[in-house]
């Protein structure tokens, strides 16, 4: 079934993010707590209650939802942090709660029934048995689709499943699987699944070594950079290994998501909202992003060509990609 206008669904990692992407045209726009219950707990980031609270009110006033990312997995003998979390942002006014633990969906299903309940990417929830079994014990009304799935894959997935399907179109490349989150919980005892802390800015250094610049990440070196190339961040599935004597990205290069020009398709195939990822970006970044993208959603809705978004100096490393959309190594 063919959706008639895609939802567009922003991050914002600050109240300032969060105004920003509302005034650009956000529909919709996901963001967390200041702690551990969700899956970007870095310094400077995410909001306190009261900040939730005027968010969610400033969202309102202009036509938008908010989405509580609660996305992390409780601590084993510790779900209290979590529980609260659920009654806080549903009491308020949350529009949904993201989650992936089955605990925690289990107690908003009973606790705040009224809130509806998204599965988060963290779940990998990407067949109709899987998606079933979160809709009929816990009344899911949407899932966020892994980065893993060509158009035609999520066509038919559409027509098999009952509830909302939502899909990332920009941004970071994070597929969250593989164990690559697992990887970096190796090299810095946090994890990203469970302390919302992907290769954390606490152990990560770089070391001039005269003729290159070396990225670290706890003790284990992730890329070398020569005096002319940018040095990225040093996320590790985003490092440069050497195997069989030949430097590579081994899981994943440094580089960003931009499905655009699938958005006709995504239509076609039923998606219901596209994801733009960021919300460690700042204000300007997501004011420009969400602008872009609300323009070519309403062009896609128009039966108009997808305009050029003209992103392409705010991407990582300067490149994109249309990641598993199509599959070109296949």
């Amino acid at each position: 079934m063919r959706t008639e206008k895609l939802e567009l669904v922003c991050p914002a990692g600050t109240p300032a993010a969060l105004r920003a992407a509302v005034d650009a045209g956000a529909d919709t726009i996901y963001c967390g707590f200041r702690d551990a219950t969700n899956a970007r707990n870095f310094p400077g980031l995410n909001f306190s209650r009261e900040e939730m609270g005027e968010g969610i009110n400033y969202a309102k006033r202009h036509g938008a939802h908010v989405l509580v990312a609660l996305n992390t997995y409780p601590e084993a003998g510790n779900p209290e942090p979590w529980y609260q979390a659920v009654l806080d942002a549903a009491d308020l006014g949350a529009h949904a709660l993201i989650m992936a633990d089955v605990g925690l969906l289990d107690f908003a299903s009973k606790h705040r029934p009224d809130t509806r309940r998204h599965l988060s990417v963290q779940a990998s929830a990407s067949n109709p048995d899987a998606i079933a079994y979160y809709q009929d014990r816990f009344d899911i009304k949407r899932v966020v689709l892994p980065r893993v799935l060509t158009v035609p894959e999520i066509a038919k997935l559409n027509a098999q499943i009952n509830v909302e399907t939502e899909v990332f179109v920009f941004g970071g490349l994070c597929v969250m699987a593989e164990g690559r989150c697992s990887l970096s919980s190796y090299a810095t005892g946090q994890s990203p699944n469970m302390n919302g802390v992907c290769s954390p800015a606490s152990h990560v250094r770089y070391e001039d070594k005269g003729n290159k610049l070396v990225s670290k990440l706890g003790e284990f070196t992730i890329n070398q950079f020569g005096q002319s190339e940018a040095a990225g961040y040093p996320t590790l599935c985003k490092g440069r290994f050497v195997t069989q004597d030949k430097p590579s990205y081994l899981f994943e290069d440094p580089t960003s998501l931009n499905a655009a020009e699938f958005l006709p398709d995504l239509m076609d195939a039923g998606v219901t909202a596209l994801k733009i990822e960021g919300r460690q970006r700042g204000k300007a970044y997501i004011a420009q992003v969400v602008a872009a993208f609300r323009k070519a959603a309403d062009a896609a809705a128009r039966g108009e060509p997808v305009p050029p978004l003209g992103l392409e100096t705010i991407t990582e490393g300067q490149r994109e990609t249309t990641g598993a959309y199509n599959k070109r190594w296949q």
